[in-house]
């Protein structure tokens, strides 16, 4: 009988891989954890519980067959473990690098809550895919038949480029059509280096034109395209443009010269240090944190890039300011921790009521604490009378989230309705607007989520627009 290759978790400590010392990595931009060996992730992977109701799988959002690809790669049947990583998610080895796994899958792992650690599903999934593309796996896109219908994408971000490889993998004509010069959004331009090394975001870019996937980029819609104009040259669109238009700040002082957008700082670093773009505002210091006190406001994912970005541009001191304690941040707790070792200061339960100077030399912070719960549940940060107190800072990092833009009336197209917070009104799961044709997924649907939720969108979107298509066909050859 052979022997039992699961439930290891008693025997086996819970072990990330190696993590590069943050004195060496606080230097670069390259990414900080090592790749498993193929020994040790198999020894992870075998700490899976193969539990009746596996809590991973269900608290995905791609609803990943998450047990069954653990069990086979502990087996060592790796290529069969990336066939069914794969089934379910259309980059995986992105979601292994970047996902909140200790607010998703691994945060609700049975042998976590037994008190054992989870298991390092987010490692394993990376070295899965990255072990298949080393290895050839990764097959082009090569539909067993071409269609003749086109569908036009507005947004080349995770959720644009997971419908369009779901579509080409269908025989759908695409057209991707994006504002940037390099397709990917955020994963490209908002996400740094050191989470999500860029080669693995033009790897996959590349499958999709080599697929077929036509992309027109530097393409503001609006301007250089009307949204009319697209919507006559195919036979569906989805809306996938992601929220771009960033929270601002009030108080005295606010429109100082010196405080920033998170987007565009992380944009103008991403170009500078991971592609050598020529970026002037990166050059002439006034998105660069070299030498510079830095005040982050946020307490989210974006703050975390934004306090980790800094720290490697050589600034003198970062500080995270964040209005909430460290437990109800919502930023994952990784991450912060990451930054600590790295030399960012927290500063918790602060807010900035105002700055001074032109350009900005300090913010006025007053000192937050928690009061009774709010709407949500979470306790209102109420403001400590008399706290004030001014923050040093030569560049002030607004991360305070993203809004959708005025869709209808940048595009010229009032009909597209559009729900009080201003994003786009969408039929749940598929993706249907009210206008015909039209779809819309992840973010400028959902607001600012996550990346694994704009995937799951795309993926969603497409059966919708397939089976609306086929019945289209099948009408017309009545």
């Amino acid at each position: 009988m052979a022997k039992q290759p699961m439930l290891k978790f008693v025997d086996i400590a819970r072990e990330m891989p190696s993590k590069r010392d943050a004195s060496v990595r606080r230097a670069d931009f390259d990414e900080i954890y090592a790749e498993y060996a193929d020994a040790k992730a198999t020894e992870q992977a075998a700490r899976c519980s193969q539990c009746g109701v596996p809590y991973c799988q269900s608290h995905c959002p791609l609803h990943n067959n998450i047990p069954d690809w653990l069990r086979l790669t502990a087996m060592g049947r790796l290529e069969e473990a990336y066939e069914v990583s794969q089934s379910t998610n259309t980059f995986p080895e992105i979601c292994g690098r970047i996902c909140p796994q200790d607010r998703l899958c691994e945060g609700n792992c049975v042998i976590e809550q037994s008190g054992h650690g989870t298991v390092t599903i987010g490692a394993v999934e990376k070295y899965i895919t990255d072990t298949a593309w080393e290895k050839g796996w990764v097959k082009p896109i090569t539909p067993a038949q071409e269609r003749t219908e086109s569908v036009g994408i507005i947004g080349a971000g995770p959720g644009g480029l997971a419908a369009a490889d779901m579509l080409r993998r269908a025989g759908v004509q695409v057209t991707v059509y994006d504002r940037y010069d390099r397709a990917g959004g955020l994963l490209t331009y908002g996400i740094p280096g050191f989470k999500l090394e860029k080669d693995i975001v033009t790897r996959r870019n590349e499958q999709l034109e080599q697929g077929g996937v036509r992309f027109v980029l530097n393409c503001n819609v609006g301007e250089d395209l009307s949204f009319d104009e697209i919507r006559a040259q195919h036979d569906a669109v989805i809306i996938a443009t992601g929220v771009y238009k960033s929270r601002d700040l009030g108080g005295p002082g606010a429109g100082a010269k010196g405080i920033v957008r998170a987007i565009d700082y992380l944009t103008a670093s991403n170009r500078a240090s991971n592609f050598g773009d020529h970026v002037p505002e990166f050059e002439s210091g006034e998105l660069n944190a070299s030498g510079k006190k830095i005040v982050v406001i946020g307490g989210g994912d974006t703050a975390m890039d934004c306090v980790r970005t800094a720290i490697r541009q050589g600034a003198t001191s970062v500080k995270c300011l964040y209005r909430r304690d460290r437990a109800n941040m919502p930023g994952s707790q990784r991450e912060v921790q990451n930054a600590e070792e790295e030399g960012v200061q927290f500063e918790w339960l602060t807010a900035p009521k105002g700055f001074k100077g032109e350009p900005v030399n300090a913010v006025i912070v007053e000192k937050m604490r928690l009061g009774a719960p709010d709407a949500t549940g979470r306790q209102r940060p109420e403001v400590i009378e008399g706290s004030d107190y001014d923050e040093p800072a030569d560049i002030v990092i607004k991360a305070l989230g993203f809004e959708p833009e005025e869709l209808p009336t940048l595009w010229g197209c009032p009909e597209l309705e559009v729900t009080r917070w201003g994003t786009v009104k969408a039929e749940f799961t598929s993706g249907r607007t009210a206008l015909p044709d039209v779809y819309a997924i992840g973010d400028i649907v959902r607001g600012a989520s996550l990346v694994v939720w704009a995937i799951r969108d795309g993926r969603d979107c497409v059966e919708a627009i397939l089976q609306d298509l086929t019945a289209k066909a099948a009408i017309a050859a009545e």
